[in-house]
């Protein structure tokens, strides 16, 4: 492993911290790379946080953990099968996906040495025999997990979801959520309301039949026939909801939920990603969205509105961001964040990211009802010659 590195952008002789490139009035977020992490293991397809590791999948078998916040690394999960696209860390539980179509479910050990070890395979092979249906029929690509029921969501490229009861190792429901595949799914921890998106452009919001497993579609959201890639679902002061889907075309389209309903209604979108918009992570009042173009962006949404600003654009990666987990680091009066973001150009970087109270907004928010001011805020991004050829021989993201 290389030793961490800085990389930071901007940098000042005075201090390592970056101003955002959004040079607002008064300036309200500082961020700056504390680590640029490489490993010879192919491209980091997912990230999950817990119990203070972080734990990167790839296209090989090894699935490593690192230490926060400084990107030591504490060991390596050597599993069965590679191409680990989704990973979903809860308490002591780490859940997987593999290129075999299978879930593998882990309980890890954090002391003065770090322990994991395989508790089960989903489906268990007992029932893959008698269920053939249970096992998914392709990659699966989304994890989510439902901490009051015990229940793991999986979503996958054959358009089904599917909900394992972790108890007793059981596949619960299977159902066809899509017309494409299946590329990021959520659940609502106060509600069990589970959250899927897909290729075919649309997000799609289902509920459990009450005393049963089955689940029951109760709303679509679709603006665009462009394809849907991540989502991500953030809870208010005020105890209501937006959902946020980060598209093909590089919007974040965003849904208010109605607070005595279960209905979402459309507030608008937010643009300023070049391509599409691969990750999505919504904690407190921020957003941050990974993109194709190489950048990460730092929304803020101001309470008790539909208001959005883009606080910052963090350039530091060669390749699109594949994905993102963030943690929150709480101070008296600064709220600061770790940010652990990995790339097509087969780094992992960490960030150190502070926001000050809100001072004045300056909104990057459209609407087409309304008309807006937009920020110029443009970056360059430089993607790696491998992506570029890439890019030439095939649309589809990996």
């Amino acid at each position: 492993m290389e030793s961490p590195s800085t990389h930071i952008s901007m940098e000042s002789p005075e201090s390592p911290w970056t101003l955002s490139p959004l040079q607002t009035p008064s300036p309200s977020l500082l961020y700056h790379c504390i680590a640029s992490l490489h490993r010879h293991d192919g491209n980091i397809y997912s990230i999950a946080v817990s119990k203070g590791l972080v734990f990167t999948g790839c296209e090989s078998n090894r699935i490593r953990a690192w230490r926060q916040p400084d990107g030591m690394e504490r060991g390596c999960l050597k599993a069965p099968s590679g191409q680990v696209r989704a990973i979903l860390a809860y308490g002591n539980m780490l859940f997987t996906t593999h290129k075999d179509h299978k879930i593998r479910v882990w309980n890890f050990t954090v002391s003065d040495s770090f322990r994991c070890k395989k508790v089960s395979s989903l489906p268990r092979r007992s029932s893959f025999l008698l269920y053939p249906t249970q096992k998914h029929k392709d990659s699966v690509s989304c994890i989510a997990y439902y901490h009051a029921e015990g229940l793991l969501y999986t979503g996958s490229y054959d358009k089904t979801v599917k909900a394992w009861r972790i108890s007793d190792k059981k596949c619960v429901d299977s159902f066809v959520a899509h017309a494409d595949n299946v590329n990021a799914i959520l659940v609502n921890q106060d509600d069990g309301c589970v959250f899927t998106c897909s290729s075919d452009g649309s997000v799609k919001i289902w509920r459990r039949v009450y005393t049963e497993n089955s689940h029951t579609l109760t709303m679509t959201l679709k603006f665009q026939p462009s394809p849907v890639y991540t989502l991500g679902l953030s809870k208010t002061s005020f105890n209501t909801f937006f959902l946020y889907s980060g598209s093909s075309d590089g919007s974040i389209h965003f849904w208010e939920k109605e607070k005595m309903c279960y209905r979402f209604n459309h507030g608008g979108f937010l643009q300023g990603h070049r391509f599409a918009v691969l990750c999505l992570v919504a904690i407190e009042k921020l957003i941050f969205s990974g993109s194709e173009d190489t950048t990460i962006r730092i929304w803020r949404r101001e309470e008790g509105s539909c208001f959005h600003e883009c606080l910052a654009v963090m350039d530091g990666h060669r390749g699109p961001v594949r994905c993102l987990a963030v943690s929150l680091e709480m101070e008296k009066v600064v709220m600061g964040f770790l940010v652990y973001s990995a790339s097509l150009d087969q780094t992992f970087k960490i960030w150190r990211v502070k926001v000050l109270p809100d001072e004045k907004i300056c909104f990057d928010y459209f609407d087409q009802s309304d008309s807006t001011k937009t920020m110029d805020c443009e970056t360059s991004p430089v993607l790696s010659p491998s992506w570029v050829e890439k890019k030439l021989q095939v649309d589809d993201i990996p």
